[in-house]
């Protein structure tokens, strides 16, 4: 998740020629899966095996996700595997507009072919889960199983589904939610990687930092909306369980909010988050 000029500019390295834009693209795409497979795997096996006993350590899995993703594929696309900091690279460090859609079209890929690798993995594990709760797929309160694909506000594992569970976080609120953590999220992504930051870690320690913040912004954002911040995490698997049977139930979801909470709520927070941070490395004294 760095942000950059170029797609060569890293937390880890910097590459000494540019990749192509195929190249970026592959490093993205397998970047985002990479980061898909290990956290919304994590959510899988937790609420339909019960392997992980609480959110800390589903965060703490999504922390190992987004570290191997960023040490896997920096040299080639710079690791932004969120479109949310792809707009911030967009907006403020002159990345093209062409490259910046080709990647977030590579990391919506990306995140959805992870999804479908997950379901061919724990398709038999969600079919028993909804068994035993006597869940109709697609049906009122499906956003149970749903949740392992897509991301619901309160978080149904946390909540419930029912209209009382509802009434603890209102559309409202879960925007801020997903608006202010994303916001934190770029913040800290910049002000990681800028050379104006004397106190940056080394490079090769930037990409488990970065996994660290974002578990800590899980462990806060999580019961309130699942966390998404990024809006290829959340739409990628929701449209696989749009086509897996949730169908109404993924999208546009029982309250709605998939686009306003999931998409347009991590864009917004992130021009927010990335653009505070741009803001003080101008004012920070030059260094010696």
């Amino acid at each position: 998740m760095t942000i950059e000029t170029s797609p060569t500019d890293t937390p880890v390295e910097k590459a000494s020629s540019t990749p192509t834009m195929m190249t970026a693209a592959a490093g993205e795409l397998f970047g985002t899966f990479i980061l898909v497979f290990f956290g919304v795997g994590a959510v899988q096996a937790a609420v339909a095996a019960g392997a992980q006993t609480g959110l800390w350590q589903v965060a703490v899995v999504w922390a190992i996700g987004v570290s191997l993703a960023i040490y896997a594929t920096a040299a080639y696309s710079g690791a932004h595997i969120n479109p949310a900091i792809t707009l911030v690279a967009i907006v403020y460090d002159r990345m093209s507009i062409p490259l910046g859609i080709v990647y977030m079209i590579a990391q919506l890929i990306g995140a959805m072919l992870a999804a479908l690798v997950l379901y061919a993995m724990f398709a038999e594990a969600i079919l028993e889960f909804e068994r035993q709760r006597g869940l109709l797929r697609g049906g009122p309160g499906s956003e149970l199983s749903a949740m392992m694909f897509g991301e619901y506000f309160p978080n149904p594992a946390v909540f419930g589904t029912d209209e009382t569970a509802w009434r603890v976080v209102s559309e409202k609120r879960a925007f801020i939610a997903e608006m202010v953590g994303t916001a934190v999220l770029a913040f800290m992504v910049g002000a990681l990687t800028s050379e104006k930051n004397m106190a940056r870690p080394p490079a090769a320690i930037t990409a488990i930092i970065i996994g660290i913040t974002v578990a800590g912004i899980i462990s806060i954002v999580a019961p309130l909306t699942q966390a998404a911040l990024n809006p290829a995490r959340d739409l990628g698997p929701r449209i696989v369980s749009f086509y897996l049977g949730w169908g109404e139930i993924a999208i546009p979801g029982p309250r709605g909010g998939w686009l306003t909470v999931y998409v347009l709520a991590p864009f917004l927070g992130a021009l927010i988050g990335g653009g505070i941070q741009r803001l003080l490395a101008r004012l920070a004294p030059a260094a010696d």
